[in-house]
């Protein structure tokens, strides 16, 4: 009996968990992918702590319009904005147990297109 989709996920979110770490200066860029929506959050793992956050619920990217995909381009964009504020260049990106394809890879590239390093 193979395991499901969900068990699958959480399986491989525990391996890339086990080597993506984030520091204050390396953060790590973590992406959570729903149905509908996305979201992104710079994390340094040594505190504990969230360093920024950016979703497609903000109130500047709730209201553009597009197809799931460019509204992720857009959450790459905004998170890397806000980094830059922070003074934070590289990130250790975990993606979450997806597949690094969609909107989880069209997330990273808006990233690196505004200027953040994996």
């Amino acid at each position: 009996m193979g395991l499901s989709t969900s068990e699958r996920r959480l399986r491989i979110r525990r391996r890339i968990r086990k080597v993506s770490f984030g520091t204050a200066t390396k953060p790590r860029l973590s992406v959570f992918r729903s149905n509908k929506e996305i979201y992104a959050q710079l994390i340094d793992d040594n505190k504990g702590v969230s360093l920024a956050a950016a979703s497609s619920r903000d109130k500047e990217l709730a209201k553009a319009k597009g197809t799931k995909s460019e509204i992720a381009n857009l959450v790459g964009k905004a998170i890397a904005e806000k980094g830059k504020k922070i003074g934070i260049e590289t990130v250790a990106f975990d993606r979450g147990g997806c597949l690094y394809h969609g909107r989880v890879k069209s997330l990273a590239e808006g990233a690196r297109e505004a200027g953040l390093k994996f």
